[in-house]
């Protein structure tokens, strides 16, 4: 590259020995192949990117031409700058303002890229389960934005040759004493961090806290998760605390069906066989309830009033479940009525010895 360059000074100074008209050819030279290498990439690389059958080249490639066009010039400008021969203040102030627009036009390009390739993971899961899910995307997307905005303040520092190291070394001060102000709230954001890489539920999953609340998860931020009741009464949990609290998810497994469980209990005496037909013809009839896995009927134990069995049974959705419960209920209750099967009460037999004397 050293060469390339060393070539086109030669070349420039062919055009006479005044520095400015020197200037202005190598600045004239760095736009044409700006313009040639822009030319490439936005006909011939994207034709071939276009023959893919992915999109993500294709944005690439978009994103792409318009950086390296305006990095060119700004190379063209300030090997300018070096060809004028300016004095040191107005040179390093030149170069400098040249060099922060260049990180500024590539932090654009990096921060517009995140965002295409976080927008394609979220897109194309698939058996994998290290895609990242469309839930996770805002979250990682700030994340990605502060980290490309810290390096591009970090590359501005030493474009304009300001310490590095002092500036880390305060920003290490400040940072420790806010970190003890602030404990809860970096301990949420890091928690709400290890949510995103480790993924225990996602927006839309029905989750129980180890404190019982059910709910749809609705949001989920750096500080806190919200999920919304069956009440229609959202809850704000912060991360910090669910990071470290048992969650039960309705939703998580390799599939999002749900299985409802029915304990009921028949008198003594009842033909077993009849009540494990008439509850499995219960689920059966059941437009809602899944065909496969089919639906079971176990014999439990012996109560102290009753036979207890249990209707095993599975649906789409688990937010159906308080629904499909009521519906089950009430088609047993009258199957049971219909077949004459006889659900018994807690009862208790009292046995008298002795019966006291009556007083005279």
């Amino acid at each position: 590259m050293q060469e390339i360059f060393s070539q086109i000074e030669a070349w420039v100074q062919l055009l006479g020995p005044n520095v400015y008209i020197q200037a202005t050819g190598l600045a004239i030279v760095f736009v044409v192949i700006g313009k040639i290498a822009e030319f490439f990439i936005s006909r011939v690389v994207a034709k071939i990117a276009g023959r893919s059958s992915t999109t993500v080249d294709d944005e690439l490639v978009n994103l792409l031409h318009k950086p390296i066009f305006v990095s060119f010039v700004l190379l063209g400008l300030t090997l300018a700058t070096d060809r004028i021969g300016l004095p040191d203040t107005p040179a390093f102030l030149t170069q400098g303002i040249l060099k922060t627009i260049a990180i500024f036009i590539w932090y654009n390009f990096f921060r517009h890229l995140s965002r295409v390739l976080l927008s394609v993971l979220s897109r194309s899961r698939g058996s994998s389960g290290s895609r990242l899910h469309a839930s996770m995307v805002p979250l990682a997307n700030n994340v990605l934005k502060i980290t490309l905005l810290a390096l591009a303040i970090y590359f501005v520092f030493l474009a304009w040759n300001i310490d590095v190291a002092a500036w880390l070394a305060a920003a290490g001060i400040v940072g420790l004493a806010l970190s003890f102000a602030a404990q809860d709230t970096l301990s949420n954001l890091f928690a709400g961090l290890s949510i995103v890489a480790d993924a225990p539920y996602k927006i839309g999953d029905f989750i129980i806290l180890d404190s019982g609340e059910r709910g749809k998860v609705t949001y989920i931020g750096l500080r806190s998760t919200r999920i919304l009741t069956r009440d229609d009464v959202e809850i704000t949990i912060p991360n910090g605390v669910i990071g470290n609290a048992k969650i039960i998810n309705e939703a998580g497994g390799p599939s999002a069906r749900h299985r409802i469980r029915l304990p009921i209990g028949v008198a003594y005496g009842s033909d077993i066989d009849q009540v494990i037909e008439c509850l499995s013809n219960v689920a059966n009839n059941h437009e809602e309830v899944c065909k496969t896995p089919p639906a079971r009927v176990r014999f439990r134990r012996f109560g102290d009033s009753s036979l207890d069995v249990e209707l095993l049974c599975w649906i789409d959705r688990p937010v159906d479940r308080g629904r499909m419960l009521h519906e089950l209920n009430c088609a047993v209750y009258k199957a049971f009525a219909e077949d004459e099967i006889k659900i018994p009460f807690p009862q208790r037999d009292l046995h008298v010895r002795t019966m006291p004397e009556e007083s005279s």
